[in-house]
């Protein structure tokens, strides 16, 4: 996901957290997990860190450098950790973008002072007990940038292009492994995001003989054996792959899983479904009980089970977890509206803990209502937005009530 920045900054720097890398302050078991329903017990609900270290813009020399305010969003607060954990919350996704902050070939070396702003927020996710992921995020966006998986297919320059992109993925990972190498299986690697060539699921990828799908099939694998070889907690750190765009259904269909030699790899899709919905805000009403002229026409309650129920057979039935990156609903100004967003993520919530799925809302830290407004809690206060409090303790409540008189079939029928 990606909002238009509205202030801007240089790399900010934090301060070397001094604190140990291992599970001890994490809430969960992520080290003893091993099935897929032991992995989304352990990841519990899950939020994401979102518009801050995904956040980039071109700097006066041309290059795209990542900052953590560039996109409205102020300095990361330790204290917002602090509350996410102790709402209930066990995991925070903390996407990550790179682009200049990496060097040129062949070494492709990372900035040393952004890879320690990661590691710091990182640890800041883990003083509060929680498991953190990260990422290469909009390195990917669009096939915009380096990780251009439009160029490594096409047919004048795909043999080339697509070694390099290979070559800089095997660096990054190497370094990002290496520097990580002593923190605990709290913290997650994810390889990348919503990759595509700028159709979003609906461009070249539909009719190029499944070439692309081919190719980021061929990444995953360079991603996952550049970490397994890194050294330390690498050779058995659970890794998380994704399909085309982060999309169920195309990756349901087209993902080819990696060979891991520790076993330990994650599906990760994203899901928004019905969009016009969730992030368009374009109608306030969702679900059985809405009424037709204020709901869109389709991605109703039917539909998340059947996504759902689709990425359980694939890969849960088979031994590999899986969780939505990525899920949300944008904030509302009426009732209406707010109460109906609340079922919606309580329902979409519930149904993954029925999957043995894990879910992680996206939130911007955009506090207003509206189109692409989803934050929860505003990072300037540390107060909860609108009702962000209730729609926390719903999703929580979703993932770990355990009543056998609370089921899908009660969220729904309530």
């Amino acid at each position: 996901m990606k909002l238009t920045r509205t202030a801007t900054t240089g790399l900010a720097t934090l301060a070397l957290i001094s604190c140990g890398h291992g599970d001890r302050l994490t809430k969960s078991g992520l080290a003893e997990a091993e099935t897929p329903a032991e992995v989304a017990a352990a990841l519990g609900m899950g939020w994401n860190l979102g518009n801050q270290l995904d956040a980039w813009e071109t700097a006066e020399d041309g290059r795209a450098l990542p900052g953590d305010t560039l996109w409205h969003n102020p300095e990361i607060d330790r204290r917002l950790f602090t509350k996410l954990s102790e709402a209930g919350i066990k995991t925070v996704r903390i996407p990550t973008t790179w682009l200049d902050a990496v060097g040129p070939a062949p070494e492709y070396k990372i900035d040393s002072t952004w890879l320690n702003h990661v590691a710091d927020i990182a640890d800041m996710a883990h003083d509060a007990g929680l498991n953190a992921i990260i990422n290469i995020h909009h390195d990917g966006a669009d096939s915009q940038h380096w990780l251009s998986i439009k160029d490594a297919a096409s047919d004048d320059s795909a043999s080339q292009k697509n070694a390099q992109i290979e070559n800089q993925l095997r660096a990054m990972w190497t370094q990002i492994g290496r520097r990580f190498k002593s923190y605990g299986q709290w913290l997650v690697f994810e390889t990348m995001n919503e990759i595509h060539d700028g159709g979003w699921g609906w461009g070249a990828n539909m009719s190029d003989d499944d070439r692309q799908y081919g190719i980021l099939n061929e990444w995953q694998q360079v991603c996952v054996d550049a970490i397994r070889a890194s050294g330390g907690e690498n050779a058995s750190r659970w890794i998380a792959v994704q399909g085309y765009v982060c999309n169920p259904d195309l990756t349901v269909k087209h993902m080819k899983l990696p060979t891991d030699s520790a076993k330990r790899t994650i599906v990760s899709v994203h899901f928004y479904d019905p969009y016009e919905y969730t992030l368009n805000a374009k109608y306030e009403q969702w679900g059985h009980k809405a009424d037709s002229a204020k709901k869109e026409s389709w991605g109703d309650e039917e539909n998340i089970r059947k996504i759902l129920g689709m990425l359980k057979k694939r890969f849960v039935d088979n031994g590999t977890p899986v969780y939505l990156g990525e899920i949300g609903c944008v904030n509302r100004d009426t009732d209406e509206g707010l109460s109906f967003r609340r079922y919606y993520l309580e329902y979409l919530c519930k149904a993954a803990k029925t999957h043995d799925i894990c879910p992680m809302f996206w939130d911007n830290g955009y506090t207003g209502t509206g189109r692409e407004q989803s934050a929860l809690i505003d990072r300037r206060t540390m107060e909860f937005v609108y009702d962000g409090e209730e729609v926390l303790r719903l999703m929580v409540n979703a993932i770990e009530n355990a009543d056998s008189a609370y089921t899908l079939q009660s969220v729904y029928d309530k």
